[in-house]
């Protein structure tokens, strides 16, 4: 692929990846939001709940329309699993670290986790969860 299809390749998938996001996040919002108001559950279980809801659409959303790879693939699910886990891990790290050692304003620090922690996912997903790893079925080439 040369340079310039590749760069356009990278901008569709980076659009794409964004769109899924918030479609993720607002699946997030709502179902945190409801299983504290009909549950009475803590912030922390709320958005457990919400993060358990989010992934189906997160995952489903990228392997088919982000990188154009089959939904049903075991090994792909699971290094996606590791990525969104560890998304999950350093959004709280991070968080924790502005807010309660540093001092910063909450909005502050959620400002850069919100730009950060998809970044990063973003390149992760790329180049190892949905990237055709050894196992993988010839064919099934990301887009």
């Amino acid at each position: 692929m040369s340079g310039e299809g590749a760069g356009r390749t990278l901008v569709r998938q980076g659009g794409t990846f964004a769109v899924v996001g918030v479609a993720a996040t607002a699946v997030h919002a709502l179902m945190s939001l409801a299983a504290r108001a009909t549950l009475g559950v803590t912030a922390i279980e709320a958005t457990f709940v919400g993060y358990v809801c989010s992934v189906g659409v997160s995952y489903l959303g990228n392997a088919r329309f982000t990188f154009g790879r089959p939904a049903l693939h075991g090994r792909q699910f699971l290094r996606f699993l590791v990525v969104s886990l560890i998304g999950l891990g350093a959004n709280l790290g991070i968080t924790w670290l502005l807010v309660n050692r540093l001092g910063w304003p909450f909005k502050a620090a959620l400002a850069v986790v919100v730009v950060v922690i998809p970044a990063l996912s973003f390149v992760a997903s790329k180049l190892w969860a949905f990237a055709i790893q050894d196992g993988d079925q010839p064919g099934s080439a990301p887009s």
